[in-house]
């Protein structure tokens, strides 16, 4: 039932007509292999789940059936085993398989646009499909994170409307990915999973899915309440950076080190958690997910002035970034016009390919727009495109470019910065590399 060999002609051959009693092939089929998705079914793969991978993307599918991938190194073992197996992993670009699945779990993104509003339409579109191919018996999950009453909207109506009984044909829950890209210190497996259903036996029907790998399942009492569970961990998140940063550049005022006075709060046991400040925030997250909620506390007249400060100051924070550089050339007695600066690490942070929503485009672009040189290095991200259409590619000798400024985004694990010679200049944007000479804060 493996498929190893991803072309674009297999996922139009046409499939048998499938009776409305037929048995499920598969239990569980993911619906966008991403960063999320693609984890996910090899989570369920791992704990002995039949899994239906499907992806819009035959470009996708082919990286993946080539073990292309950007997984940490745990997941790319569970690929090449999910790659090998006789039965049980299928890839697939074929949405008329999803009615071979029992369970049906959509992994979509949820951006937001320049103007920071929702984009739905990977989710619309996702969830359309779905609800188009759903048979009685079947259980379908919304993973994405998204607004309050949007499993509703977007799934539990639409089945209605095909005149399917939520909780007795088909059932519906939410429960929001908790998934930290390029992390190993939290398996899937071990971090606990919240669900809500639209009715008990929903509820039900999803913490049994879930339970197929999670070691422990929250269940909450509606899909209102899962749903704005997962807005609430990013937010919190969202604004604890806010502070964070600010703490930064308070501290940088009153020549204080940051980084020395959250790790003495870190001492207290109870009441203080730690955050650190950066050049910016970026991923699939953060930057993106609290503006679900402000997008839809606007259209409600809600005020959420913590929250929408927060997130003001963090997307002002690259920019607050290019201040710092042009600073530090000017007490150099420099332009920022011609001048050459190198941006270690694009990616949004450490050990991850993954450039969405990453400060260091902005900051790149901004600093560019100013009439500087600007050229990075990253060992896992080999080449960008910027928002302005500007392409670079990572160099392969950073000392050769001669930079006026360094600025050190992100640090992977793998980085050599033994080619700083401690004469350049450094700004630190993760505030926690020490080891390099002559580096000087944000």
């Amino acid at each position: 039932m493996t498929t190893l060999d991803v072309r674009a002609d297999m996922f139009d051959a046409p499939l048998p007509p499938m009776p409305a009693d037929a048995p499920f092939d598969f239990d569980v089929a993911i619906v966008g292999l991403g960063y999320v998705g693609l984890p996910t079914a090899l989570a369920y793969h791992a704990s002995g789940s039949r899994v239906l991978a499907l992806d819009a993307s035959s470009r996708r599918l082919r990286t993946i059936a080539a073990r292309g991938a950007d997984l940490i190194g745990s997941d790319r073992e569970r690929l090449d085993a999910a790659l090998r197996a006789p039965a049980g992993f299928r890839l697939t670009g074929d949405v008329r398989e999803l009615a071979r699945a029992a369970a049906v779990v959509v992994c979509v993104p949820t951006p937001v646009d320049d103007r920071q509003v929702p984009d739905l339409v990977a989710l619309r579109a996702a969830c359309a499909t779905v609800v188009a191919a759903a048979r009685p018996g079947q259980l379908v999950m919304l993973t994405s994170t998204t607004y309050v009453g949007c499993t509703r909207d977007l799934v539990e109506k639409p089945l209605q409307d095909r005149g399917l009984r939520i909780g007795q044909d088909v059932f519906v829950t939410f429960s929001a990915e908790r998934i930290d890209p390029g992390n190993v210190g939290f398996a899937q497996e071990v971090v606990p999973r919240v669900v809500g259903g639209a009715t008990p036996q929903c509820e039900e029907e999803g913490a049994r899915l879930l339970s197929r790998y999670a070691a422990q399942v929250h269940r909450v009492s509606s899909l209102a309440t899962a749903e704005m569970t997962k807005l609430l961990e990013n937010t919190f998140r969202a604004v604890n950076i806010a502070l964070a940063n600010e703490f930064a550049d308070i501290c940088g005022a009153l020549d204080v080190p940051v980084t020395e006075v959250i790790e003495a709060a870190s001492t207290k046991p109870y009441g203080f958690m730690a955050f650190y400040p950066g050049p910016g925030v970026g991923g699939h997250c953060i930057p993106c997910d609290p503006h679900y909620l402000l997008w839809q506390l606007k259209a409600l007249h809600v005020d959420a002035g913590v929250i929408t400060e927060a997130m003001t100051r963090i997307a002002a924070r690259p920019r607050r970034v290019v201040e710092r550089i042009r600073d530090v050339l000017g007490r150099a007695g420099k332009s920022t016009l011609n001048a050459r600066i190198l941006v270690v690490g694009v990616a949004y942070k450490p050990d991850v390919a993954d450039l969405r929503e990453s400060p260091a485009l902005e900051i790149i672009d901004l600093l560019i727009d100013l009439g500087a040189e600007v050229q990075f290095v990253d060992t896992h991200a080999p080449r960008i495109r910027l928002a302005s259409g500007r392409e670079r590619e990572s160099l392969t000798d950073p000392a050769a470019f001669r930079a006026d400024v360094v600025l050190v985004h992100t640090r992977h694990h793998d980085s050599d910065l033994g080619w700083l010679d401690g004469n350049t200049v450094v700004v630190d944007g993760t505030y926690r590399s020490g080891d390099i000479a002559g580096r000087v804060l944000l």
